[in-house]
């Protein structure tokens, strides 16, 4: 599994003109940076795009799927069941399908080519996973708790606000991680709603390198590798959160 991860790293220091050497190198025994050159020359405002949209789609999803969450969970309102399906249903549909549809929309709207556009579509993705979540971990909080806010006169916004969400800390760190790691590894709703903007993600950057006669290999893994660092620091430091979040409701007391 750490294979290509670590193959992605020996290509980006690799001379252009090694990389067709046969046997390769399983060391950059002549190691360049102009890969991670190019990096900083070209990417770094497409990294603070994908940057702006994983925190927008961020926003958004926990915006959306927290009360929807709440509301499944604790309120138990009629056709809850039939919405627990369509959620399901919805991480069925492919990426592509839903991209073709956006592009229709986003066209006769005329959003294309917007970051926030693409926080739009990348929520899309995020949100029905949220709510299933958010409705695991908060069925797991006890009635007595929520029943002792209402006691106290609060009402059903105030014990979601003030209560229930600020224990559901491990729900929201697993919704944000992933959603951010969606939005900025997306690139179906990138390239099919967003082609010709001024603000590209990260991973159109790393597509630009493409060519029908030319592939600058080293400088597409060195774009690869910085891109791949926040999403592996935030794994790290989240991990911990999002093992308790995942496994939330899966056995009642």
């Amino acid at each position: 599994m750490l294979f290509p991860v670590y193959w992605m790293i020996n290509v980006s220091l690799t001379p252009q003109q090694d990389m067709r050497k046969d046997p390769p190198d399983l060391l950059p025994l002549h190691a360049t940076f102009s890969g991670y050159r190019a990096v900083v020359q070209d990417q770094l405002p497409n990294l603070g795009t994908s940057l702006l949209i994983g925190l927008g789609t961020v926003a958004l999803t926990l915006a959306l799927a927290a009360p929807a969450g709440y509301a499944l969970a604790t309120l138990r309102p009629r056709g809850a069941g039939a919405v627990g399906l369509l959620l399901l249903v919805a991480q069925m549909i492919p990426g592509i399908v839903m991209a073709m549809g956006f592009y229709g929309i986003f066209l006769d709207l005329g959003i294309m080519d917007t970051w926030w556009g693409l926080v739009i579509a990348d929520s899309t993705i995020a949100v029905p996973f949220g709510v299933m979540i958010f409705a695991a971990f908060m069925s797991g909080i006890p009635d007595e708790l929520i029943a002792a806010a209402r006691i106290d006169g609060a009402s059903v916004w105030r014990t979601f606000t003030s209560v229930v969400l600020p224990v559901s800390r491990n729900a929201v760190v697993t919704v944000s991680l992933f959603s951010f790691l969606w939005a900025w590894s997306d690139f179906v709703f990138a390239n099919t709603l967003d082609s010709g903007g001024s603000m590209r993600p990260i991973t159109l950057g790393i597509y630009k390198y493409i060519g029908n006669n030319n592939q600058e290999w080293n400088a597409i893994m060195a774009t690869a590798v910085v891109a791949s660092v926040p999403a592996a620091v935030l794994l790290v430091l989240a991990q911990r959160y999002v093992a308790a979040g995942v496994t939330a409701g899966a056995v009642k007391d």
